[in-house]
């Protein structure tokens, strides 16, 4: 379990009152993992929302031909010091509640904080401000999501256009 003084610290959870923040750390648990350790696979069931809390986590492309997944198959990196990044797995909200990217520990060690989905959903449905709140953090993640998305290709299409000519 996590302390109630670590989940009030986080930014998905400011604006909830104590025993909101009791109820979310009830249900939610660390673990630590080192450089270079995959936290779960592409494909894989979603059974958790995960949060990083120290180091850095990114999310990659696995490679259909059964190469290495490396930083060139990277499509986000979430780290502690851009709140909207932290948040990453939200793919258990959305059926079919499976992972669509695999997520790699890029730091020398990083910890998490995961949360179960299914008691965070009857949570959210049993509390509808937690769940107003939660959701309404979810939807600031996927505009930032978006938003990087958005450089990337910018950025992709600019050196596909200089290597054109």
């Amino acid at each position: 379990m996590v302390s109630l003084t670590r989940v009030e610290e986080l930014d998905m959870f400011k604006g909830f009152d104590e025993d909101q923040l009791k109820k979310i750390m009830e249900i939610c648990r660390v673990e630590e993992f080192q450089q270079g350790q995959r936290l779960f696979r592409e494909g894989e069931p979603a059974m958790d929302m995960w949060i990083v809390v120290e180091g850095g986590v990114e999310l990659r492309f696995e490679m259909p031909d059964a190469r290495a997944s490396s930083n060139e198959s990277m499509i986000s990196s979430h780290h502690t010091d851009i709140p909207e990044s932290q948040v990453f797995g939200w793919s258990c909200f959305i059926p079919p509640h499976k992972m669509r990217l695999s997520a790699y520990c890029i730091s020398r060690r990083c910890q998490v904080i995961k949360i179960n989905a299914v008691k965070l959903n009857i949570l959210m449905a049993d509390d509808t401000d937690i769940g107003f709140k939660i959701m309404g953090y979810l939807v600031q993640v996927v505009g930032y999501r978006f938003k990087q998305m958005q450089e990337e290709v910018v950025k992709f299409m600019g050196i596909n256009m200089m290597n054109s000519w």
